[in-house]
Order: structure tokens, then sequence, then C-alpha cells
């Protein structure tokens, strides 16, 4: 009877656990974007804290500051679209 209270009482812990996990979230958003490069095309870099770092990144290799659109500040939640399959695959 101990084993099988031991085993109840396991199976309810974890199946608390289980239910209350959140998924991890890897997602930074930071509020400047630098298109880098010159004449060429170049790379796009959303990785900014504040426009004095974008600029100085660039200053050295061209491009231009921009804000980024998908940073709508501290402790927003994005909104997820759902896209409709690619043209071409599917």
């Amino acid at each position: 009877m101990r084993k099988l209270t031991v085993a109840l009482l396991a199976a309810v812990t974890l199946t608390a656990m289980l239910a209350s996990a959140v998924p991890a979230r890897a997602e930074v958003l930071y509020p400047w974007c630098a298109l880098e490069g010159g004449k060429g095309g170049g790379a796009t870099n959303c990785g900014f804290v504040n426009r004095a770092q974008c600029m100085a990144t660039i200053s050295g290799i061209g491009g231009y500051c921009y804000e980024n659109p998908a940073y709508h500040g501290p402790g927003h939640r994005p909104i997820f679209i759902q896209r409709g399959p690619r043209p071409g695959h599917g």
C-alpha cells in the first residue's frame, strides 16, 4: 500500500510540474536596426539598444539606422501572425 501511495504522489507531482511548465523563449528584440553595407547590398542587424550604438557600428562600413518595427517596448508580448504557405511551397 505504501508503494502505491508513493507512486501516486509522484505521478500527481509530475503532472502538476508538467502542467505549469512554460516554454522557453529565446526571442530578444532591440529597438534599433542597421542596414549595414553600401552599394552592393548589405545585411540587416536589429541588435542595438540605442541609436548611438547603431550609428557607431555603421560609421566605418556605411549604411543607415532605423527603428525596429518589431519592437514595442519592454514587457510587450508580440503578436504572432499566421501566414499562409509561401508561393511555390504548398
